[in-house]
């Protein structure tokens, strides 16, 4: 790779706005190909480090800095495929993230379609007969959904009676709907660790909705990103 003009290190910090030890730091990571040496041992930079600092800004908008140096580096060491490879996996984290997040609108869309809950028992709860013909399900369901981490029922002093009270009802209501809708256990999990942690749909409608916006946002950051990898890869392959 040759050097349209010569650079300083103290030159090239100057056009990326960057401070001389940053650039100095890029190298040794590999975010910059390995600049030349005057005789006296200084760095000589070029138009193609000046390009790939501005590509190293695009990718990290949108894939952040761990993995906008990792894909840097591996081109800069030649392996393109291993480069391609991780932002293949960042798109599809991204795509797992989507897939959570319609699970949770979802399950919002289910408890805003839900039924009252049955009166429990002189405030005691329900029974888990009672949990399973009130949603539509077998008893070995909530048990298996108990087992599987997404139910937590209370137990009766002395019988050790399950009771469900009007949360755990609701989170019956939320992985019923889900399992209907093929999700898996592990993509469910999420969703009610969300409501309980926002504390009620209404939260987390505004947590879902906002999530949403950042992910678009940052789809079209990496979109950017990977079009500005995609023209550093043709100007290197070109020189």
């Amino acid at each position: 790779m040759t050097n349209d003009r010569r650079l300083r290190t103290v030159d090239l910090a100057r056009l990326a706005g960057l401070s001389t030890q940053q650039i100095r730091n890029y190298e040794v990571a590999g975010v910059l190909p390995p600049a030349g040496r005057t005789e006296a041992g200084y760095r000589v930079f070029g138009e193609a480090h000046r390009l790939a600092l501005l590509t190293y800004g695009d990718l990290r908008k949108g894939y952040g800095p761990v993995t906008a140096t990792r894909v840097m580096r591996a081109v800069h060491e030649g392996d393109v495929p291993g480069a391609l490879a991780l932002v293949d996996a960042a798109h599809a984290a991204l795509h797992e993230e989507r897939v959570s997040l319609r699970a949770a609108s979802e399950a919002l869309e289910a408890l805003a379609g839900a039924e009252p809950a049955a009166p429990s028992r002189s405030g005691g709860g329900l029974r888990i007969g009672e949990v399973a013909a009130l949603i539509g399900v077998r008893t070995s369901a909530l048990r298996v959904w108990e087992a599987a981490g997404l139910l937590a029922p209370g137990r009766e002093r002395g019988t050790k009676y399950r009771v469900y009270g009007p949360a755990d009802v609701r989170d019956a209501r939320v992985v019923r709907a889900l399992r209907r809708s093929h999700y898996l256990f592990d993509q469910i999990r999420p969703v009610l660790e969300g409501l309980r942690r926002e504390g009620s749909s209404e939260a987390l409608r505004e947590a879902v909705a906002a999530r949403g916006h950042f992910l678009t946002a940052r789809t079209r950051a990496m979109l950017a990103g990977a079009g500005a990898l995609d023209a550093y890869l043709e100007e290197t392959a070109a020189r």
